[in-house]
């Protein structure tokens, strides 16, 4: 009875978890599959694309290749070791006298056999600096490597920011064109039933017409600019093309205020991609210098060896025998040549390492110019979303009042449309500067080396 229940509680729990695991997958699937869609905020979009864009993978690897190659570099200092062995088969020795005119031939002593087995290992004591400043020279290159791949994120980044927002403005575009075509659909009705009545002309109703195809024009426009920009940012997120991304986020989202951003102008000389990758090319050249320097240096070294030999050539006459003999030693050279050799080549090092200080010089100052720039059009776009929302309020407010004395007949159908398409565009050009604003200020971001 025991071991009944007990395989009646195993069954039971068995189909429920059975039924679980199966519905778990058909659920999330259905979610996948709803219409491609996939709902994303401004900030999760910028870090998939930092994280994922395809681009940012090659600098990634490219990264990673680079710590390869320090650690290749650090091995370098390690000591060179070697094994070898032979073996010869001698033939017989032809001894000439009297020029070539008379020779006598026998076997060679002790044997015509030769063999040897043996290691022999070299490590550098002192090089004047040479494996160091490599060293330093492959670490600059692995930091650049790593900047460049920070630098090729921020830039993606940025541009998925930017796309992103582009996406933001299309879509509430195709919202205030849905409005002005229920809002030109309402008018031409009523305009026909003005005209059976007799009280508009019939230019009113083709004007309202014309005025309902364009926008309907305006609409598929509008799709196909989603369509695109959906696409774009597919690509800068490296999502599927059949993705259609959802912005969660709107254009009226809070924004930094001018001061916050001010300290940026100060940061940026010295935090930019640019200037960060300008002191590595620095750093790098320096080493190259050391480099060079190194040759007018004496090189010391370590130097062992060990083996078997066959035959024993040591004695004389040699000896029909194996012996094994080992040495250390140390190694003092200096190159003489390098004093009249390597003059040219540290003075072109030291004009390079000018000219890249100087580079960085410049990078620095441009950089600063452009956050300054940026800085003032962040502030003229935050001032001219206030002048917007103003705009935005008082277009309503206009075709409110012109919408009603048309239909009183105090106004002509060409100022309500010109009311109607200024409410549109007051409203569209209110996103634009939003969206300008975010846009700025993702630039201001990348370009200060913080994004």
């Amino acid at each position: 009875m025991y071991l009944f229940l007990t395989s009646g509680i195993r069954h039971c729990v068995s189909v429920l978890l059975f039924v679980l695991y199966a519905l778990t997958p058909i659920g999330s699937n259905a979610q996948q599959v709803k219409a491609g869609s996939y709902p994303l905020s401004l900030s999760e979009a910028v870090s998939l694309a930092k994280d994922q864009n395809k681009w940012v993978q090659v600098a990634k690897t490219q990264a990673q290749a680079s710590k390869a190659d320090l650690k290749d570099a650090y091995s370098a200092a390690l000591p060179i070791a070697n094994a070898s062995s032979s073996y010869q088969r001698f033939s017989d020795l032809t001894v000439f006298t009297d020029g070539l005119s008379s020779s006598k031939t026998g076997p060679r002593k002790a044997t015509p056999n030769a063999a040897n087995v043996g290691v022999d290992a070299t490590f550098n004591i002192y090089s004047g600096g040479k494996q160091k400043s490599f060293e330093e020279e492959v670490e600059s290159k692995n930091k650049l490597a790593d900047i460049n791949s920070s630098d090729q994120s921020g830039f993606y980044g940025m541009q998925t920011a930017g796309q992103y927002l582009n996406l933001v403005q299309l879509g509430e575009l195709r919202k205030f064109i849905l409005d002005q075509l229920k809002r030109a659909g309402a008018r031409l009705k009523n305009i026909n039933s003005l005209y059976k009545n007799q009280k508009v002309t019939r230019s009113d109703v083709l004007r309202a017409e014309v005025m309902l195809s364009n926008v309907e024009l305006s609409l598929q426009q509008t799709d196909n600019d989603i369509s695109i920009s959906n696409e774009r940012l597919t690509v800068l997120l490296n999502l599927p093309d059949t993705i259609r991304v959802l912005p969660t986020d709107s254009a009226g989202m809070p924004k930094p205020a001018l001061a916050e951003l001010s300290v940026l102008a100060g940061l940026a000389p010295v935090s930019s991609f640019s200037v960060l990758k300008a002191q590595q090319t620095i750093n790098t050249q320096q080493a190259r210098l050391k480099g060079v320097k190194s040759a007018y240096m004496p090189t010391l070294s370590f130097y062992t060896a060990y083996g078997l030999n066959y035959p024993n050539n040591l004695l004389f006459p040699p000896v029909d025998q194996a012996y094994s003999i080992g040495f250390v030693g140390l190694k003092l050279q200096y190159n003489i040549s390098s004093l009249y050799h390597n003059k040219h080549k540290v003075e072109a090092g030291k004009i390079r390492l000018t000219e890249v200080e100087l580079q960085k010089q410049a990078i620095a100052d441009n950089v600063a110019q452009e956050v300054r720039s940026l800085l003032i059009k962040y502030g003229e776009a935050l001032n001219r979303i206030t002048v917007k929302e103003k705009n935005t309020e008082q277009s309503r407010v206009n075709y409110r009042i012109v919408t009603t004395k048309y239909f009183n007949q105090l106004a002509l159908l060409t100022d309500l449309l010109d009311a109607d398409n200024l409410l549109t565009a007051s409203r569209f050009e209110l996103i634009t500067a939003q969206t300008d604003a975010l846009t700025i200020y993702y630039r201001l971001l990348y370009t200060s080396g913080k994004l």
